[in-house]
């Protein structure tokens, strides 16, 4: 559902990337409110509130990813399927290079031979475009960001987003009501199909995630991080095959830089994964004297690091 969103925004269109945002966190706080209704999960909102550093977090996460949101559907309406998702390409390295500078983490020789191949990516697209590729770097930072403060907050999925659209959702209705003053809303200007499509972006917003949180508890998170690339695999192969989008020579020397280093990540994430569970393995039938075999220890150990928020 992510990898496929590319083709959903154009069908939005006449409106605009800032009615389409405002839109989005509008009817995601409605779609989120009547799933926490029906699930009867309320008493995190009280406990957030009475806890102003974490609420104020909460804030900062809704503006990181309100600058996401609408980076991303401006980039897609505007013919830049392609460069939004080498966006998602390379966060994955942005995360691993803000985690040295902002949180001290060591990272090992091969995780610096991915950062550094993914610097080297950069400059050559920054090359090929003859700019930064502003929009790739924006979607990366801000959802890198996103991720951090995420981890802070420590909410669930569908809670975190009902209290990040519950701040965003006065801006977005001002917004909404300002345009609609001014004659420039498309919602009630462009028939009911329109309407419900504008309405839809809710589903859209909520759904992917609510499934993703779904799949985080039963899902292997080795298994999880691989699936995770496949959205932006989505949004490229939408932006050759189906937008048409150019891509010179230069550029796909770039792109084959950042899938290098993702390659690299990824074969170090599960080598290194490969070899906690082994040392798990020796540690629960050495240390404790109980006869279990290596495959039920690693189902045991998947297990426990799938159900890790």
């Amino acid at each position: 559902m992510w990898g496929l969103v590319p083709l959903f925004w154009p069908l939005l269109k006449p409106a605009g990337a800032g009615e389409i945002l405002a839109h989005r966190m509008v009817w995601s706080l409605v779609f989120v409110a009547v799933a926490l209704v029906f699930v009867r999960r309320w008493a995190w909102a009280g406990e957030l509130l009475r806890q102003p550093r974490k609420l104020a977090l909460v804030t900062v996460a809704a503006a990181v990813i309100t600058v996401n949101w609408g980076v991303y559907i401006w980039a897609v309406n505007s013919g830049h399927v392609v460069e939004a998702s080498l966006g998602y390409f390379i966060n994955p390295l942005v995360t691993i290079a803000m985690g040295v500078l902002l949180l001290k983490e060591r990272l090992r020789p091969v995780q610096w031979a991915a950062v550094g191949v993914g610097a080297a990516a950069v400059l050559v697209l920054t090359l090929g475009y003859g700019r930064p590729p502003w929009i790739s770097l924006t979607l990366a930072f801000s959802f890198a960001t996103y991720g951090l403060v995420k981890k802070k907050v420590n909410l669930g999925g569908v809670e975190s987003l009902a209290a990040e659209t519950a701040i965003q959702f006065l801006p977005a209705l001002g917004y909404l009501l300002w345009l609609s003053s001014r004659g420039d809303l498309s919602f009630s200007a462009e028939g009911p199909g329109h309407a419900v499509l504008l309405a839809s972006t809710g589903i859209v917003t909520a759904l992917p995630l609510v499934c993703f949180g779904a799949a985080a508890i039963r899902v292997p998170l080795s298994t999880l991080g691989l699936l995770q690339y496949l959205a932006p695999v989505f949004q490229f192969l939408l932006g050759i095959f189906y937008f048409h989008e150019a891509m010179p020579p230069e550029r796909w020397a770039g792109f084959s830089l950042v899938w290098l280093a993702l390659t690299l990540l990824t074969w170090d994430a599960l080598r290194t994964a490969r070899a906690a569970r082994r040392a798990m393995v020796v540690g629960v039938s050495g240390g404790t004297g109980v006869a279990m075999g290596s495959v039920e220890v690693v189902r045991q150990v998947d297990a426990e690091a799938a159900a890790k928020p």
